[in-house]
């Protein structure tokens, strides 16, 4: 069975984007040697992406061309009228069901992109197998938080951490 996998940076306060939706905090993170944290690796290991609704609002406003146009991608909205494009199917009603049958599909891991309130959604549903996080040198003083809305007390078992460069700290977790 495929897993869903969390990949994803967070501030040292547990914040994933600025109110706005917005992740320009990254680059204010200094990166000399350009170290990718594992993305290059982890992007290989996955063939479809999901993510909320105001998350990919947020990567299509950032004016460039769709970052996983190789990866199948699934946007979870409320909205039924969402129309498909040729990078991202919408899925509009009965998420939990629809992630339950990707995960039982054939292929490769699934990435959760985000945002908090989906993070939390397939949490609570005991729908994330693994969480990649990225603790960055950084506290932002307001914004989204990893999980949103309340999660339900969750364990998770202590896979791998390292240390980068960059100050960045990765705790890759397995959900219990």
């Amino acid at each position: 069975m495929r897993k869903v996998k969390l990949f994803i940076a967070i501030s040292l306060n547990g914040k994933i984007a600025k109110p706005d939706g917005s992740v320009d905090w990254l680059e204010s993170i200094p990166n000399p040697g350009e170290i990718d944290h594992g993305y290059s690796d982890f992007y290989k290991s996955i063939d479809t992406t999901i993510q909320g609704n105001t998350t990919y609002k947020q990567i299509i406003s950032w004016g460039i061309d769709f970052p996983y146009s190789d990866k199948k991608n699934f946007v979870f909205t409320r909205d039924k009228h969402s129309v498909d494009t040729e990078q991202v199917t919408f899925i509009a009603d009965n998420h939990l069901d629809f992630v339950k049958r990707l995960k039982a599909a054939e292929g490769q891991d699934i990435w959760l992109i985000g945002g908090g309130q989906l993070n939390t959604m397939l949490l609570n549903e005991k729908l994330v197998d693994e969480i990649q996080v990225f603790v960055m040198p950084i506290v932002l003083t307001e914004g989204i938080e990893l999980f949103e809305n309340l999660p339900k007390e969750t364990n998770l078992a202590l896979i791998e951490t390292k240390t980068y460069a960059t100050g960045a700290v990765e705790l890759k977790y397995k959900v219990l």
